[in-house]
């Protein structure tokens, strides 16, 4: 009887052991995902999702040009948001089929292939600033023959001024960014295709089955859109910018023309083109810190190789609030973006419904 006590008092004892394991191990699984600062502000960290505060470490290691660390700081929070959402419908119940975990998961492949961290040779320029563009070779701006030659075309023209050339490069970066963009996804989809192709199981071929068809669904979108945008370039190459434009800004523009597409009536179209101009406001601010960003840093390194201490801390301190406020307008404005676009999408598939 004695020995039998003193079993069950050691069973116990080993339960309770195995329990607090447990639940430290839940607590440290939990902590690697879903991260929290600190409360001493020593080893705070900038997300609360352990991968994506790795894909920071390594790009602050990588130092990459000011600009574009602020542009992947604001894709990373908008990745971070759309995660956390995921995991609370998740929790909920929704998201069954797994369409919307499939999407972020490209999402997150698109921002790693972008800013040249996801393990391949990355043949972008080293300063691939797209504010500055002197060291590029002319007639070689956009890494791409069809866009090469109609930039070319409206530079020897002759009938766009100074400011028109600036907004004309800005539209062909802006559908450049938009071919790299369908480039990587189309890489994703590829590599998807070969593991599939190596699926043992019919459950799970079933379900990469439904995620390939998400892909290629994206893929056509992304298709056309790409079309629009280089018939869009085309036309304003060899006619000119309207006078009566409503926008100047390629990203605003293509949301209106989405709008316009969506069979959207006249009192929705009138409310959206005020959102619209609030949007190109901040569009336009942006673009100006982004300048302020990268002149400071060029200030910044001029005055760290003259040596004077306290003219340095002066200027890294302006660096770090510009850097700061750029990466938070930056979050806001593709916030702004994806929310304007889903509006429009919604009232579009509404209306058709109807």
């Amino acid at each position: 009887l004695q020995g039998l006590c003193h079993s069950s008092r050691f069973g116990c004892l080993f339960a309770v052991l195995c329990l607090a394991v447990g639940a430290i191990a839940g607590k440290y699984s939990r902590e690697m995902n879903d991260q929290k600062p600190s409360v001493d502000g020593k080893s705070t960290v900038e997300f609360r999702i352990a991968k994506l505060n790795q894909v920071w470490e390594k790009a602050t290691r990588m130092q990459l040009p000011p600009v574009r660390q602020a542009e992947l700081h604001s894709d990373l929070k908008i990745q971070e948001k759309d995660e956390l959402q995921w995991k609370k419908s998740k929790a909920e119940g929704m998201d069954e089929n797994g369409e919307r975990e499939a999407k972020l998961r490209r999402g997150f492949n698109v921002i790693l292939a972008k800013y040249g961290m996801d393990g391949k040779k990355d043949t972008r320029p080293l300063e691939s600033n797209n504010l500055k563009d002197h060291d590029i070779r002319e007639g070689d701006m956009f890494d791409d023959p069809r866009l090469d030659k109609l930039w070319n075309k409206a530079k020897s023209s002759g009938k766009f001024s100074e400011e028109e050339m600036q907004s004309l490069k800005r539209e062909f970066q802006h559908h450049k960014d938009k071919i790299s963009e369908y480039n990587i996804v189309m890489d994703t989809v590829s590599r998807t295709e070969e593991i599939h192709k190596n699926v043992i199981s019919p459950l799970e071929g079933e379900v990469k089955q439904h995620v390939l068809h998400q892909k290629h669904t994206d893929l056509k979108d992304k298709m056309r859109d790409l079309n629009q945008g280089f018939e869009r370039l085309r036309k304003l190459s060899y006619e000119g910018f309207s006078e009566d434009s409503e926008f100047k800004e390629p990203r605003v523009i293509e949301l209106w023309e989405m709008a316009q597409r969506a069979n959207l009536t006249g009192d929705e179209l009138d409310s959206l083109k005020e959102e619209l101009k609030h949007f190109e406001t901040k569009v336009e601010k942006h673009s100006h810190y982004q300048e302020q960003l990268e002149l400071s840093h060029q200030k910044l390194r001029h005055v760290e190789a003259l040596g004077d201490n306290d003219h340095i801390l002066r200027n890294q301190e302006r660096y770090n609030n510009l850097a700061e406020k750029t990466r938070e307008m930056g979050y806001k404005m593709k916030k702004h973006m994806q929310d304007l676009t889903s509006k429009i999408s919604r009232k579009g598939l509404d209306r058709n419904e109807l």
